[in-house]
């Protein structure tokens, strides 16, 4: 292993950290359940378990206009676990910030300091009207920059103050609840692709979230924002989060026939659901009209980073896939790592199934290789460390598919 990754593991110093989702109920997007409830309590309660039994660092709620609260997912996962962070995600638009920062230091004191924030500002206009915001998307970044300082005012100041900006005007706010354990502040992440987004998350973010691109992409999304944290006069930078979508099997020609039947799947429901088709037309966020791009250049990137996916479904969402046996995967993330990506989401297409798969296979093997380079610096090449065997089930023997085939 590290013949091929001798660097350093992040440039902040920090641990590699895994993000997956927890979900609601059972439904997956291959497989909808129509009839299954909105929320299925028990089935939340199992899937966060099983996330911190596999060790997972964090999980993120995710926000839908029409989706299950994300505040009341994450305290029942919060209290039904031990060690995973529960990140929030939060639209400005649905809570004003000096509730928010109630609700996020509860949260963090309910459970014992392991509350995140990760803010949207908003990338369709579309989504925004149905929950009644009409700002453009200037607007929407303006406004979540005046959240993002009242948010930290709120859990520093120990005086009533005031604040007068061009979205939010405050006047004698106190807030008697803060972070745990004498916390400064809450964990904020800000995403996006824009130039306000890495200008904004530059500039006050603790984290900063990006979709699965090339590497070389990749890199260039992170100079610009540790660009902009510069520029701010910050003397740290924000941690860099990267989402994929794995589809791993014991061999690499198992992961492809799996990755094409994936494919098939995502294709044959999109036809079903013209909202998400490429027919639909081009989205308006920055963020999948790169990945829409880069599917241009060819279906398999660098070392496993497939394409396809992104095109059936019209970039909705992360939907970059990572294809290969375990240590193709392994050996992927660690390229990241190796950029400076230091939180690594990852999360299926069977949902709970394969995030317990990531925690059997991959989670181990990520972690035992950068244990082994801080063990082995300055010291000659060790062999590569053991990866979990992976245990297909009986009947996908057959091979269909191989990477050349893609």
């Amino acid at each position: 292993m590290l013949t091929k990754h001798s660097k350093p593991s992040t440039l902040n110093n920090m641990p590699v950290e895994f993000i997956s989702l927890a979900f609601p109920n059972a439904s997956t997007e291959l497989h909808p359940l129509p009839n299954e409830p909105a929320v299925d309590a028990d089935f939340l309660k199992r899937y966060a378990r099983n996330l911190d039994d596999y060790g997972f660092d964090y999980t993120l709620q995710p926000y839908d206009s029409g989706g299950a609260d994300p505040w009341t997912m994450g305290a029942t996962i919060a209290a039904v676990t031990n060690n995973l962070k529960v990140i929030i995600a939060l639209r400005p638009n649905t809570v004003s910030p000096t509730v928010a920062a109630k609700s996020l230091a509860t949260l963090d004191q309910l459970s014992r300091g392991r509350a995140v924030v990760h803010f949207i500002a908003g990338g369709s206009d579309q989504e925004q009207a149905r929950e009644g915001d009409f700002l453009s998307k200037d607007d929407r970044y303006g406004r979540l920059e005046e959240y993002i300082k009242i948010l930290r005012r709120a859990w520093l100041s120990s005086e009533p103050f005031d604040f007068d900006g061009r979205f939010y005007t405050i006047k004698g706010h106190s807030n008697r609840v803060r972070p745990y354990g004498g916390r400064k502040s809450i964990p904020i992440s800000v995403g996006g692709s824009s130039p306000e987004a890495y200008r904004i998350g530059g500039s006050l973010a603790d984290i900063f979230g990006l979709w699965g691109e090339p590497l070389k992409e990749t890199k260039e999304q992170i100079d610009r924002i540790y660009a902009e944290a510069a520029k701010a006069g910050r003397t740290d930078r924000p941690r860099i989060w990267v989402t994929f979508r794995p589809i791993v099997a014991e061999t690499e020609e198992l992961a492809w026939e799996k990755a094409h039947k994936t494919l098939d799947a995502l294709s044959a429901k999109t036809q079903l659901t013209p909202k998400i088709s490429p027919a639909s037309g081009t989205p308006q966020n920055v963020g999948s009209q790169r990945l829409l791009e880069i599917a241009k250049k060819g279906a398999v990137q660098d070392r496993a980073l497939w394409y396809p996916t992104v095109t059936a479904t019209n970039a909705r969402g992360a939907s970059t896939a990572l294809v290969g046996s375990p240590q193709t995967v392994i050996d992927s993330i660690l390229d990241y790592v190796d950029l400076g990506c230091d939180l690594i989401s990852i999360r299926g297409y069977d949902n709970l199934n394969d995030a317990i798969d990531y925690g059997r296979y991959i989670l181990p093997g990520v972690r035992a290789a950068l244990k082994e380079r801080e063990q082995t610096v300055g010291n000659a090449p060790q062999s590569e460390p053991v990866v979990p065997e992976m245990v297909v089930p009986k009947g996908n023997e057959e091979v269909v598919h191989s990477r050349d085939s893609s």
